[in-house]
């Protein structure tokens, strides 16, 4: 059995999406992030970083896995399956390479962003202005990756591209329109469309 702990956020989604194209079976044990559930004792067991999503693998042979990291656990389930991820190569090579700029850039300044818009005791123009900045940045390159792709790391579909569609499905928090990168409003309508993304989604929602 996989169980996965998560709310409606943009890194939980990312897990029964890939979930979902795999058809893989799950159960989905909500976290309220709201309500500070993920600070909670039994939950600080699991990840001790006190984040969802959390996903706990009983199939196992030797133990069961408890895995956290989003992208560590989008890779952990397509190479479980053999999909979702090339298997060598140079086409193998471009989806590590969306999720480390997921990682390191278009994730934490989305997050950023919408903090310092939304959530701050305090505003504070200077560090709005540079996160918001740096969102629109990293939407603009990616809109040139998918000027010439039809996806994020290539022509296929991949765990690259569920990576950053959970952000962009969240973009509102982070203040983030598509106006001004069509292929990026595309790419986004492309991926909302598919059967397995809208079912993870109303799955997600109904743990609100």
């Amino acid at each position: 059995m996989i169980d996965i702990y998560a709310f409606a956020t943009p890194n939980s989604i990312k897990v029964p999406i890939a979930l979902e194209e795999l058809e893989l079976d799950y159960v989905l044990h909500p976290v309220n992030v709201r309500q500070g559930e993920q600070k909670k004792a039994e939950f600080i067991a699991l990840n001790p970083n006190g984040k969802v999503p959390v996903l706990v693998d009983s199939t196992v042979a030797s133990d069961r896995l408890v895995l956290t990291e989003s992208a560590a656990i989008l890779i952990y389930l397509a190479e479980k399956t053999g999909k979702l991820l090339p298997a060598s190569g140079a086409a193998r090579a471009r989806v590590f390479e969306q999720l480390f700029f997921h990682a390191s850039a278009l994730g934490p300044a989305f997050g950023q962003a919408g903090f310092f818009q939304r959530q701050a005791a305090e505003p504070q123009p200077l560090a709005m202005q540079r996160f918001s900045t740096e969102a629109a940045r990293t939407v603009k390159m990616l809109d040139g990756v998918l000027a010439r792709h039809a996806f994020v790391a290539g022509e296929e579909f991949s765990i690259a591209d569920i990576a950053h569609f959970g952000w962009f499905w969240r973009r509102e928090f982070a203040g983030v329109s598509l106006e001004d990168t069509p292929d990026v409003a595309r790419w986004f309508d492309a991926v909302a469309s598919r059967p397995a993304v809208q079912r993870a989604i109303e799955r997600v929602n109904a743990l609100v």
